[in-house]
């Protein structure tokens, strides 16, 4: 059973813009530290900000609330497994609102898929069970 879906898609270059005109304030209203320390240790670091932002999005969309009601950017966190697969963690009122609309399912889940292309980042976020 799908409980939500959400997508969003971001322009990296607006992130960048932001980032040069805001810096560290932006990105600590937005990302967690874990996300700060992954996304300023790469390469396109630009890019993997952008991927998160847009994730962020797709999952407050797929929780049906977008950022209301209690959901905050920091409350989703993206990370990646092992495999490198990213992967969802929810804090807060984002994880309130997964366990309403999901009923407590212990089974339900969040699955991500992020991409980029030519400066823009796209995300898909499907909580099913």
């Amino acid at each position: 059973m799908i409980f939500g879906i959400g997508q969003d898609l971001c322009d990296s270059k607006r992130i960048e813009a932001t980032l040069e005109k805001y810096g560290d304030r932006f990105k600590n209203r937005i990302y967690t530290k874990n996300e700060i320390k992954k996304c300023d240790s790469r390469k396109n670091y630009v890019d993997s900000y952008a991927r998160r932002f847009a994730a962020k999005e797709a999952c407050s969309k797929a929780l049906g609330t977008g950022f209301k009601r209690g959901v905050f950017y920091k409350d989703i966190e993206v990370v990646n497994l092992k495999s490198g697969k990213p992967t969802i963690i929810l804090k807060g009122g984002a994880l309130e609102q997964f366990k309403l609309i999901t009923k407590n399912d212990e089974s339900a889940k969040i699955e991500v898929s992020l991409t980029d292309d030519n400066k823009l980042a796209m995300a898909i976020v499907i909580i099913s069970n």
